[in-house]
């Protein structure tokens, strides 16, 4: 088990640092700026290592990361109605930084944009690395002084685990993610994601406005696209003549997860390809099952070539977006005797 640093770049005055935790069979890259997610070697079905994220090799990029690649997403992440919101009868209005209507992935700057404090930490079976920043009461409108933790480990059973912890003076939302692009074929394959093979334990999705706003209503996955609680191919119906799907050119909605467990994985997926599978446990209430379905081949990634739409695939473990709107959703607001504490496993293996 090893973690390594070095210098990334520096973005005004201060240093971005690449950290690698590796334990020899599997490795991740994560830097400061944003808590981004570089890299994630596993090794496929032959041994060879396999990156399966997409993402930059330079700072310069990440810092026009309009897609997010990688990032910790925060305040709350996915779309808030109007940028609004009420607690305690006050109304509290943030930035509207997508299309003018409302917010998203926490705003104007939000957690993927900043730079964080970093700790190294290992053991006989896992490295780790502890990120942490505070949020000032007022950042991007939301009331509160956040202390925000985010902890990387990795451990000797190829389990990568993303546990996040927020305190807070004030009530405040918080629904933390990370925006992983995954395609489980590898980021050089030159393959999107369709054929990649998913399974989501979860009989009712969100459907969306055409602002990819939650409705406010659970709708049954049952005889629909929406349905994955068997194995299916990502592309079987991404192309279905279904509203949401059409609104959203792909995938791009929350299911609720059946029974949310850190000891049971209420998500997988594989590559027939490379054999590459990942199992993700979570306590967190939600899944945002995302397609890229906005790639258009204008990024070009760290391997030297574009990413088309439909290149890779997100698991925005999470609360549910815009719940602090819809009073029937799980509660998503931290308090100063109520912190906040989610985390998520990805588990690696290959078939």
């Amino acid at each position: 088990m090893r973690i390594t640093k070095k210098l990334f770049g520096t973005l005004s005055g201060r240093e971005v640092y690449l950290f690698k935790l590796d334990n020899g069979k599997m490795s991740a890259g994560i830097i400061t700026y944003g808590g981004i997610i570089t890299s994630l070697l596993v090794p496929d079905r032959k041994g060879k290592k396999t990156d399966i994220v997409l993402g930059y090799n330079d700072l310069d990029s990440y810092l026009k990361n309009d897609v997010y690649f990688g990032a910790i997403i925060g305040r709350t992440s996915g779309r808030i109605a109007n940028g609004m919101f009420k607690i305690a009868g006050r109304t509290y209005q943030l930035a509207k930084n997508e299309a003018g209507l409302k917010n998203l992935h926490g705003g104007i700057k939000g957690f993927d944009q900043q730079i964080w404090d970093a700790i190294e930490k290992k053991d006989d079976n896992s490295v780790s690395l502890v990120l942490s920043r505070i949020s000032p009461d007022g950042e991007e409108g939301y009331p509160g002084t956040l202390n925000v933790i985010v902890t990387y480990k990795l451990n000797s059973d190829n389990e990568f685990s993303i546990e996040y912890q927020a305190s807070t003076d004030k009530p405040t939302p918080v629904v933390m993610t990370n925006h992983t692009y995954f395609n489980l074929n590898g980021e050089t394959s030159r393959k999107d994601i369709l054929n990649n093979v998913i399974r989501v334990d979860s009989d009712k999705y969100i459907p969306t406005d055409k602002f990819s706003i939650p409705l406010g209503k659970l709708e049954n996955v049952e005889n629909t696209p929406m349905d994955f609680r068997k194995e299916t191919d990502i592309g079987k119906k991404i192309n279905d003549d279904f509203a949401q799907i059409r609104q959203t050119r792909g995938y791009d909605h929350p299911w609720v997860l059946n029974s949310p467990s850190l000891s049971k994985a209420s998500i997988s997926a594989y590559s027939p390809d490379s054999g590459i599978k990942i199992d993700v446990c979570t306590n967190q209430p939600g899944l945002v099952f995302y397609t890229s379905n906005f790639l258009d081949g204008s990024k070009i990634g760290k391997s030297g070539h574009c990413y088309p739409k439909q290149y890779a695939f997100c698991l925005e473990t999470q609360g549910l977006p815009d719940s602090v709107n819809h009073p029937a959703f799980p509660d998503t607001i931290a308090t100063p005797i109520k912190p906040y504490k989610e985390k998520t496993i990805w588990k690696f293996s290959t078939i």
